[in-house]
């Protein structure tokens, strides 16, 4: 989707739903299509930005509004095809998306108008231009593009840089303008482009095309691109010099991906200038991912994204850094390679290489005069180039991190170098780079999360904001933020480099935005921690009186130095601003008058006024001042005015004979006032300080108050003093007579009063104080009469009787009372217990249950009940915490025996027990049945139990239990049901079922609950409804059927919601805020009816049309499956379609049918939601079928005979028609009675009856001629339909006779095989052939050749040398070396390996150790790039390793499982071969499985038996053979020796090449038959080899094969070798300028010319087959289907336990899979696969000469190749498809490969799920391994082959090897070193 937030494009609105998303007022964005987006451009003049992604271009205003767009893509294409693209042309070609390569600006000198440069991936990268102003405006595009005009890389994944430049022309007339572009080597299509091009822009002619690489512009030649590997990463130009940034693999050195720069002089056209220095970043960094041209401590830089990265790969690790690279530092090693490579011939001083011609050019450095250097700064044609800087330019890293960065941009702010660094999580980073080139992270910000920063991130003109590409976005975010802080300390919390606080401008602003900066304390940086805002640091007086003015002195921190002409000013909350007195850093003000401060707060006694210091409008500083009230602080405390008063934190006096609190020194009439000065002064105070009678006085009894109090002496006057009471705020007066003790106290008596008071309660706190005329005396805080009613809230004896002794309450007369006013006796005791409710009345046996009992007199005191409560006749211990006085006991139900009721009885003291009407009962609940049985992992099914009794106890403490997990109930329990809600778990299985009633548990045996996978639904079709809904979804998945009931749910919301949503969004789209709405979820639902557990179908809900719908999702109990996350569509809602009644005209009317026909009903959109066979049609009664359905008409056909009406007010039927929900009456149906036509006249009927006769006439002559034709066609049907037949008969008895004779022929070969006649290789030869395959000469069969005088010195050093090999860290090293080194080649590799195999062949734990080490290294190396392709081929030393451990451990596994089927497949190809024609020459037979090498001719020929003279001792004995006459003489003797040597191993065989075959007749005829003799036939150039034909052989005929003689051993055709391989005779083998054949000529094919706009495939799709000939390749495939089988099952089974060491590494990748992270089954498949049956099984398949001795011709390899290749398909993942392009072989084994794929999976399956830990058995089996056959190793020749390897790289193995700190401790670089002493004599630094 794309999205903006142009509000006032209306035109774009219909178009693109647009939307604007903040995450913070600095970040903006829009989101475009074509994700990936590749590439931002910003136009600096018109601040316009381009935008390039996949098949979309863009561009945006400065603000991100959309003002064009552009599609560029999908298009027809193909990367090895040249456009224009047709399908004829090109069949590869496919609809391939365009990804954006380039994106360019160019400007035209001479106008304003400019154009944007872009190219695409598609059509080989070629450009064209577009209007800078209109992006969609194009304004240049080659229509048929020359080779020359292919720009960028036509892989998406192949990077493209370019810019645009101008230089004088040659004349100095015109301008040229062109652009330099770098791109990578893709490898697909023209392979002969440059890396790096110049490409002309203008002017552009017919001659000198626009876009095109021209001879004069220049190319950078390089040797071999692809082994280069070069990626580009920026270009930029500073000067009059261009350079590109760039990384690619160091060819010359190790291979390993390094990073160079690379310059070029804008004016040199041929490239004479180019020079490259390698780049390094300290920390391993070597690869560059993002850089950008910027300025550091004033000079150019380049700041570069380096990540470190695999040596051997282009592939990055996360770690990455920006590292700084002065420019002047790269040119001036540029120069300096120059140089040297001009005049020094590039060598340094010391005479090492410095300088050399990179690229593998014919060119070399030279010694040119010096002054060449100045004269030629750009070269010239006799200067060399391209040059190369042996030594690079180094850098420390400024930044780094461990998320992978992706792109730098970098500005200067006040002095400062900032770089913005993006990272790959879509986080950019703010780092302060200091003057040493060390950097300081100091802000971050997401701009959109988990998206990778693309590396063109932008500043525009002014430097306030960066542009920055994402994944689908482009945001623009402000470099800082400073006007977001309001105030000095959050501008300074900031810590923005940016950002600082204007004091006198009173705002964050940059720095030179604040006018007075350049002066002391004006602006504050925030980046400066040590900085501190202006502030007030002390002010005097802090708090003062609100009845005085004073003068306020502030003093101040950092006070900005103003003018003499300028002042400041104090303001105190709103008053006027007054000046200010400055004197150095203090200012003085004066207080405001008391009348203008503002009031003080509500129960406050003090206010606090800020002043703030101010310049202007602008405020410096605030502090705060107190003014207080010392009158307010006594009248807030009415009850101790002195004592406040005095205490008070304010400066106060107490007056006492004024009773007033001032802060006045002196009283108003002379008196001393108290005050905190005065020690005295607390004591001082009048006060009443206690009660002399008692606190507690009952009510409606007369009582008399007497007080206590002193320092009553300074009251003078004869005042009275008052009791006042304040009860329930009446106060009650009572005169007081004062009394004074000796001790100077007073006491007040206060005369009687009989209190009251109304509420309800034992106690009310009334407080009492004195007053002495209207003074009020001080009272102690706290001094309260305690009011008591014995009658409130005792409403029984024991809760009176409970009542404190000290209140003196009794019962009496039915009452609480207090004791003085009980007019009888008072009670002794209580009456008895009263019970009047028990909850619950019943629980189970086992108790536990809280039996609640509520009444009176149920004791006064939780000890009065302890002991004394039963429960049906069992003690019931009660609960403390329960207890409430007299009304209610809880106590615990203890355990009974058996079932039994009885009243619960509660005894108290002496008194009688109490009991309850009710019965309590012990109940034995029981649980009968549950369903369901089994319900999702996610939970949410309801579980019904059914029982008895299930209300026994609490209902609250009724739970039940899956297991441990609670499932709530949700239900009202019944006696017999309840229903509990199932949560959701973690693990599929079987959990019990318990029911808890408190403590007893109950379950039903053998009834368990199972947690199932969660339903998951694959498909639900149709994906449209409309409004009515009923429409019938059919939804397709697994487990439907665990789901109680699934329902389908449409969100929906009012349309009105919609468009108030709609008006609130343009609104605030317009402020550029993000809107987020909340509102409660309406829904419809549907039950859905489940068929299966893969199948349910579900009616969609009923929709209002005045609703919007919102989404539609699947609830399966917890399980809620959105329908959009199928497939990623979303399911649509639709009006209603509309049916038109059948009389549209009179709808009442009744619509007249005639019997026979169909009824059309007219309508509207009746197929947008609804298809025919959805659609039910009804006539009254009967159905109306339905025929036909379209959108605007529907068509049915109702019954012959008018059906009866269903409607019993009409005798006409009705038709209705149903969709769905939707049900249309669209009125009556009349049919039309023949019995209302009028008779027909007679005549009438004669006529009629004479035309019917002459009409039957005709069809009876045409239906006659249509019969004889019909018949002939279907004769001809018949004949073919017969060939068929016959040809089917024939395979079919083909396969069946072919397969009797081949089982015939394999019984009499099993019993050789089950002895010793099955042909194996000894161990020794298996390994020989199986690590050095196609080697002559093994070292398994060389012996160690030296002198005799050197041997014993030699095998010494070899033994050290062995030694070192068994130190893991020497191994590794060595061996990752030797990985590293440019010439090091794969087969090197292979060599290496098997030579380390034959070496630690004694030690294979140890091999097995070192070879999981460097396969974990292995693994993390493809992890981080794809892990499918691990393992895919042989490319390292550790593979090869792999292959041979796993030859070694399933040696046995071959001699006792899988070698005797691999034998019999081997013998029945064989059989079957040798019974056709095979071509000696081209080896192509006619029976076989290859249809490459199928003999496709018809070739005559016949089976001959020859008898076949056998010399046994003294006895001659005649053996019949049977061979073909057209068999050469060397295929007659071949199949001789099979027939003589039969069961006997290949290799103890005679040869056939050296023995002759004698025919001979009668007594003296012998006659030898050769292949090549004088007697064969030329014709002109071909000469054919002699066959049994040629010599024409009799059947029967007796022929003796006799040791050929000397001179008949020079004609030899074919050849033997080691390996037991026989190939034919190819044509290159010539005779005289003759060419030989056997069968057929094979003529060279004509080599297809390379048409420019064809596909560049060759003939993959040459000839179809011909029927005849897949006949025979079926019948050789059926025939031999058994043996493959046997094979593929013999390798593939697990019947019996799999080999220890598949087990053992198929558990290792696991680990490994587990560990990476790795979830994707379907990548260790292809592990596992690459790692045992493409890496060893299908060597043996297509090599069985590895195992077995015996030999394989070319035809038998052939047939082999195939059966390998179905073993390939069964073991990949990807989905057997074939078609009538795929390979014949495919085709063969199409219905066989799925079951062999079903075979693998079983296998892998079967081993995955068995227990693990097999790691001691295997360490076992490889130690016996070990011991078995290490005699069979030549070792010290293996070390001495890996020796010359090691003297091969040996500065680089040592230099390796002291770089590692452990191999530093372990010397084993001196240690290497001995050894070269020992075995080479070497002069070493020992």
């Amino acid at each position: 989707m794309l999205v903006s937030f142009n509000p006032g494009s209306l035109l774009l609105l219909l178009f693109f739903p647009l939307l604007l998303l903040a995450q913070a007022s600095s970040v903006q964005w829009v989101t475009l299509r074509g994700a990936p987006l590749s590439h931002l451009m910003l136009d600096a003049e018109t601040g316009l930005l381009y935008v390039g992604g996949v098949d979309h271009l863009y561009q945006l205003s400065s603000n991100l509004e959309l003002m064009s767009h552009v599609k560029t893509g999908p298009h027809l294409d193909s990367p090895n095809c040249l456009p224009p693209i047709t399908p004829k042309d090109c069949p590869s070609a496919r609809p391939t998306h365009n990804h954006n390569k380039l994106l360019l600006l160019e400007r035209d000198d001479r106008t304003v108008q400019g154009s944007v440069i872009v190219c695409g991936s598609l059509y080989q990268g070629i450009c064209e231009k577009r209007s800078l102003s209109n992006m969609s405006q194009l304004l240049y595009q080659s229509t048929n593009p020359v080779d020359t005009q292919f720009v960028a890389a036509n892989d998406p994944h192949v990077s493209t840089v370019g810019i645009v430049l101008s230089t004088t022309s040659v004349a100095g007339e015109e301008r040229l303008r062109f652009m330099l572009v770098g791109r990578g080597f893709t490898g697909m299509g023209l392979g002969d482009i440059p890396p790096i091009t110049a490409r002309r822009l203008h002017p552009a002619v017919l001659s000198q095309r626009v876009f095109a690489q021209e001879d004069e512009l220049g190319k950078l030649i390089i040797g071999s691109y692809s082994e280069y590997d070069v990626h580009f990463v920026k270009v930029v130009t500073l000067n009059n010099h261009v350079y590109f940034l760039f990384s690619r693999r160091d060819v010359r050195y190790k291979m390993e991906y390094r990073t160079y720069i690379s310059r070029l002089c804008v004016s040199d056209r041929n490239f004479y200038s180019y020079v490259e220095v390698p780049l390094l970043c300290h920390g391993g960094y070597n690869l560059a991912r993002g850089a950008w041209l910027g300025v550091h401590s004033g000079k150019p830089a380049l700041f570069i994204i380096m990540a470190a990265g695999w040596t051997s790969t282009s592939m990055a690790k996360d770690i990455s850094a920006l590292c700084v690279f002065g420019m002047a530092e790269l040119d001036a090693m540029m120069e300096r390679a120059r140089e040297s490579c001009y005049t020094k011939g590039g060598r340094d001083v010391k005479g090492q290489e410095d300088a050399y011609v990179v690229y593998s050019l014919s060119s070399t450095c030279l010694t040119l005069p010096q002054v060449s250097v100045s004269e030629y700064p750009c070269g010239w044609e006799h200067t060399p180039s391209p040059i190369g800087s042996v030594e690079p330019v180094m850098a420390t890293p400024t930044f780094t991190a461990t998320t992978q960065l992706t792109a730098v941009a970098t500005t200067t702010e006040a002095g400062h170098t900032v770089a913005f660094v993006g990272d790959r999580e879509g986080r950019l980073h703010k780092v302060l780079v200091w003057a040493n080139g060390s950097g300081e992270v100091y802000g971050s910000v997401l701009v959109d999360g988990g998206s990778a920063v693309n590396a063109d991130l932008l500043l525009d003109s002014n430097q306030q904001n960066l542009f920055v590409l994402t994944n689908s976005r482009v945001s623009k975010v402000a470099t800082s933020s400073c006007e977001r802080n309001d105030d000095c300390q959050s501008c300074l919390a900031t810590r923005d480099l940016y950002c600082g606080w204007c004091v006198l401008e009173g705002r964050c602003s940059r720095k030179h935005e604040c006018q007075r900066h350049r002066h002391a304390h004006h602006w504050i940086w925030s980046f400066e921690s040590s900085n501190q805002c202006v502030s007030v640091q002390s002010v005097q007086p802090a708090n003062q009186s609100k009845d005085e003015q004073t003068q306020v002195t502030m003093s101040l921190l950092q006070l900005p130095v103003l003018s003499v002409a300028e002042s400041l000013s104090c303001v105190f909350q709103h008053l006027p601003p007054q000046s200010a007195v400055i004197t150095g850093t203090s200012i003085s003000c004066q207080s405001p008058e008391p009348g203008l401060l503002p009031p003080l707060p509500t129960g406050s006694d003090h206010v606090i006024v800020p002043v703030s210091l101010t310049f202007g409008n602008v405020t410096i500083s605030t502090a705060n001042i107190t003014f207080y009230d010392c009158g307010a602080v006594s009248r807030l405390n009415q009850t101790s005015q002195c004592l406040a008063c005095v205490v008070s934190v304010w400066k106060c006096n107490w007056c006492p004979l004024d009773q007033q609190c001032t802060h006045l020194d002196q009283c108003s009439n002379q008196h001393t006032p108290l005050n905190q000065k005065d020690s005295t002064g607390l004591g001082q105070c009048p006060q009443v300080f206690g009660l002399q009678s008692s606190a507690l006085v009952p009510v409606g009894l007369t009582s008399s108050v007497v007080l206590r109090a002193h320092n009553l002496g300074i009251f003078k006057d004869e005042a009275p003093y008052m009791c006042v009471v304040e009860i329930e705020g009446v106060l009650v007066n009572l005169t007081a007579i004062a009394q004074k003790a000796n001790d100077g106290t007073y006491s007040f008596t206060c005369s009687s009063y009989q209190f009251q008071y109304a509420v309800s309660q034992l106690v009310y706190s009334a407080p009492i104080f004195l007053k002495r005329g209207a003074r009020r005396i001080d009272t102690l805080p706290g001094l309260q009469l305690h009011l008591y009613n014995c009658s409130a809230g005792q409403s029984d004896c024991s809760q009176c009787r409970a009542v404190p002794k000290e209140y003196g309450c009794v019962w009496c007369t039915g009452n609480c009372v207090y004791n003085q006013s009980c007019v009888g006796v008072p009670a002794d005791s209580c009456p008895p217990p009263q019970i009047s409710q028990v909850s619950p009345l019943s629980g189970p046996l086992e108790g536990g249950v809280l039996v609640t009992i509520s009444g009176s007199n149920l004791g006064m005191s939780y000890q009065d009940v302890v002991g004394g409560v039963t429960v049906a006749g069992v003690q019931c211990p009660p609960h403390p915490e329960g207890y409430e006085i007299s009304t209610r006991v809880v106590c615990k139900l203890q355990a009974s025996e058996k079932k039994m009721t009885g009243p619960v009885v509660v005894t108290v003291g002496t008194s009688p027990p109490g009991r309850s009407k009710s019965n309590f009962s012990y109940q034995d609940p029981q649980i009968l049945a549950v369903f369901p049985d089994r319900g999702p992992l996610s939970g949410g099914s309801r579980l019904t139990v059914k029982g008895r009794q299930l209300l026994t106890g609490q209902a609250s403490q009724l739970q039940v239990f899956l297991g441990r997990k609670p499932c709530y109930i949700v239900e009202q329990v019944s006696d017999t049901l309840l229903v509990c809600q199932t949560l959701s778990t973690n693990q599929t299985g079987r959990v019990p079922i318990r029911v808890l009633f408190s403590k007893a548990e109950r379950s039903v045996p053998n009834v368990t609950f199972r947690y199932v996978d969660d339903p998951v639904i694959t498909e639900a079709v149709p994906t449209e409804s409309f409004y009515a809904g009923g429409r019938v979804i059919v939804v397709s998945g697994q487990n439907l059927d665990v789901v109680q009931q699934p329902i389908m749910s449409v969100w929906v919301e009012p349309v009105d919601v919609q468009r108030v949503r709609r008006r609130k969004r343009l609104a605030l789209l317009s402020t550029k805020q993000q809107v987020v709405f909340n509102g409660t979820m309406t829904t419809v639902s549907e039950h859905c009816s489940v068929l299966s557990s893969s199948q349910m179908t579900c009616p969609t809900p009923s929709v209002p049309p005045e609703v919007k719908v919102k989404g539609v999702w699947f609830q399966m109990d917890n399980v809620r499956i959105h329908y959009k996350s199928l497939k990623d569509k979303s399911f649509s809602y639709y009006p209603n379609p509309r049916l038109f009644p059948l009389n549209r005209d009179a709808p009442d009317a009744p619509y007249r049918f005639k019997a026979g026909g169909v009824i059309a009903v007219e309508g509207e959109d009746l197929t947008r939601a609804m298809s025919r066979q959805e659609v039910t049609a009804r006539l009254g009664d009967q159905e109306c079928e339905v025929k036909t359905l379209d959108s605007t008409h529907l068509y049915c056909e109702p019954p012959e005979v008018q059906p009866k009406s269903v409607d019993d007010s009409s005798r006409l039927p009705r038709l209705q028609v149903l969709m769905g929900n939707l049900q249309v009456d669209l009125g009556m149906v009349q049919y039309d009675s023949d019995s209302l036509l009028p008779p027909i006249p007679l005549a009438a009927q004669i006529g009629l009856g004479a035309g019917a006769a002459v009409i039957i006439l005709s069809v009876l002559i045409i239906i006659l001629m249509y019969r004889r034709k019909s018949k002939q066609a279907l004769r001809d049907y018949k004949k073919v339909l017969l060939q068929l037949e016959t040809l089917e008969i024939n395979v079919g008895d083909q396969c069946r006779k072919e397969f009797t004779d081949l089982m015939t022929e394999m019984m009499d070969l099993s019993s050789d095989v089950g002895g010793p006649g099955l042909p194996l290789l000894d161990y020794r030869t298996y390994a020989e052939r199986v690590f050095f395959p196609g080697h002559q000469a093994a070292p398994l069969s060389r012996h160690l050749d030296l002198p005799e005088s050197r041997r014993h010195t030699v095998e010494q050093g070899l033994q050290q040398l062995n030694n070192l090999l068994n130190n893991r860290l020497f191994l590794t090293r060595f061996i990752h070396t030797l990985e590293a080194q440019q010439g090091f080649s794969q087969r090197d590799r292979g060599y290496v390996a098997s030579l380390l195999t034959m070496v630690l062949h004694d030690k294979l734990e140890y091999f097995t150790e070192v070879m999981k080490c460097l396969l974990q290294d292995l693994v993390q190396q493809y992890v981080a790039k794809n892990p499918k392709l691990m393992l895919r081929r042989t490319e390292t030393v550790v593979e090869k390793m792999l292959t041979n451990w796993m030859s070694i451990c399933l040696y046995s596994f071959l001699k006792e499982v899988a070698g005797e089927p691999l034998y019999m497949l081997y013998r029945a190809i064989k059989y079957q071969v040798d019974k056709g024609p095979v071509d000696a020459v081209t080896g192509k037979a006619k029976r076989t499985l290859n249809d490459s090498h199928l003999l496709r001719e018809d070739v005559d020929y016949c089976a001959v038996t020859l008898s076949v003279l056998l010399k046994n001792g003294a006895e001659v004995q005649p053996c019949p053979v049977k061979v073909l006459d057209t068999d050469t003489i060397t295929q007659v003797k071949d199949k001789i020796l099979d027939q003589v040597y039969r069961g006997v191993p290949f290799s103890q065989r005679a040869a056939a090449d050296s023995l002759d075959l004698e025919w001979r007749s009668g007594q003296a005829g012998h006659l030898t038959l050769s292949d090549d003799d004088v007697t064969a036939v030329v014709q002109g150039s071909w000469k054919r080899l002699n066959t049994l034909q040629h010599y024409k052989v009799p059947d029967g005929a007796t022929v003796a094969l006799v040791p050929r003689s000397q001179s008949s051993s020079g004609s030899r055709v074919n050849q033997v070798f080691q390996t037991g391989e026989k190939t034919p005779m190819l044509e290159s083998e010539e005779e005289e300028g003759l060419r030989l054949w056997h069968l057929v000529k094979s003529s060279e094919d004509p080599e297809i010319p390379k048409h420019r706009k064809s596909s560049m495939r060759e003939r993959e799709r040459a000839k179809a087959i011909p029927e005849i000939y897949l006949t025979r390749l079926l019948s050789m495939k059926g025939t031999l289907q058994k043996f493959v089988d046997d094979v593929f099952v013999a390798i593939l089974s697990t019947k019996r336990p799999p080999p220890i060491a598949v087990r053992f590494f198929f558990d290792f990748l696991d680990d490994m899979a587990e560990k990476h992270g790795i979830d994707d089954p379907e990548t260790v498949h292809i592990w596992k696969t690459n790692s045992l049956p493409l890496r060893f099984w299908v060597n043996i398949l297509k090599n069985p000469q590895f195992v077995l001795d015996v030999q394989v011709t070319d035809s038998i390899d052939a047939v082999l190749s195939v059966i390998a290749q179905t073993f390939i398909d069964s073991c990949t993942t990807s989905e057997h498809k074939v078609g009538r392009d795929s390979p014949v072989n495919k085709l063969l084994y199409a219905r066989e490969i799925p079951r062999y794929k079903q075979l693998v999976e079983r296998y892998y399956s079967d081993i995955h799920s068995a227990a693990s830990g097999c790691y001691q058995e295997m360490n076992s089996t490889l130690t016996e391994l070990s011991g078995s056959f290490t005699s069979e190793m030549n070792s010290l020749v293996a070390l001495h082959e890996l020796y010359k390897y090691i003297n091969k790289y040996y500065d680089q193995i040592v230099m390796s090897l002291e770089e590692d700190n452990c191999g530093q401790k372990m010397q084993l670089a001196y240690r290497l070193q001995q050894v070269a002493a020992l075995v080479e004599n070497k002069v070493t630094d020992l």
